[in-house]
């Protein structure tokens, strides 16, 4: 099968700056994305070159196999802003039945759009009384229209409050299941940790990492920390036992150590046996990896 997107050596300058430096990268259908970086890193011209809005210098660029900015492409493809602008006079089901016209569909298919965003109980209020975190999910329903073959979301939970988030994630997970691939950009690593297949690195205009997050924890080879829960009484034969652990003033001790180092240093925990209360594993984030990976002149 055909990826939805496929990216190939692409170079973008401005002027002096080379904004992208020859990326390579392919999304197949039904898979989720994540796309990180500092700002300037490249992602928002990434974005724009992918939906045709600007030319690029160099590479290939397939957009569920035509050229981005043709008719084809622009058929099978949705985007949401970070910051979206509807006319505040209109209803927002208003809003959805003109996007609808404008793209064939049936202007009836509005009152189900709103429903799919948790917006059912508000269709027919103008927008002008809609708080920024429903705006943002009418311009999340107006990504739905037409089934498209990839969504292409810049900071798309910009003003959700979390329980929002949660269904804008679960809602993603469904259209991700149904075949439609997602290229997300987002600064809160912590909800697409969990939410995407595939984590996109773009640091200085270079992807300098790809891959699923067990594959970069792997390749960050960041260390683990472990923090240890010493049962009454016993935290001076753990201290003695791990001089190198660091006492906690909420009675726990931290260790770490290399992925190489973790089983052997759980067995030396379970040696201690009841002298150990309880122990949590913490594995690199993504947060961690991200500032690995995405380091900037020492910093």
């Amino acid at each position: 099968m055909t990826p939805t997107l496929t990216i190939s050596r692409l170079t973008k300058r401005f002027g002096d700056v080379e904004a992208l430096k020859a990326v390579c990268l392919t999304l197949e259908a039904g898979k989720r994305a994540a796309l990180l970086g500092h700002n300037g890193a490249g992602k928002s011209t990434l974005m724009k070159i992918v939906l045709g809005l600007i030319p690029f210098d160099g590479g290939a660029v397939s957009v569920c196999g035509a050229a981005p900015g043709s008719s084809a492409a622009r058929a099978q493809v949705a985007y949401l802003p970070e910051n979206v602008a509807f006319h505040p006079a209109l209803t927002g089901e208003e809003q959805l039945r003109h996007y609808l016209a404008l793209r064939g569909e049936n202007p009836r298919e509005a009152p189900a759009l709103l429903a799919r965003v948790g917006l059912a109980h508000a269709g027919r209020r103008r927008i002008g009384t809609y708080s920024k975190g429903m705006r943002q999910r009418v311009g999340l329903a107006q990504t739905l229209i037409g089934r498209p073959r990839l969504l292409v979301l810049d900071e798309p939970t910009s003003g959700l409050d979390p329980v929002s988030r949660r269904d804008f994630y679960d809602l993603l997970d469904g259209l991700s299941a149904e075949g439609t691939a997602i290229l997300l950009s987002s600064h809160v690593l912590t909800e697409v940790e969990a939410r995407t297949d595939s984590i996109l690195i773009l640091s200085g205009g270079d992807l300098v990492a790809e891959g699923t997050l067990a594959d970069l924890r792997a390749r960050a080879a960041l260390p683990v920390a472990l923090l240890v829960r010493p049962a009454p009484g016993h935290a001076p034969s753990l201290s003695a036992a791990f001089p190198e652990a660091l006492p906690g003033p909420d009675g726990l001790f931290r260790l770490s150590c290399a992925q190489a180092q973790k089983l052997p240093l759980l067995a030396r925990l379970s040696a201690l046996g009841h002298a150990v209360a309880d122990l949590d594993v913490i594995p690199p984030s993504l947060e961690d990896i991200y500032s690995h990976f995405s380091r900037r002149d020492g910093q």
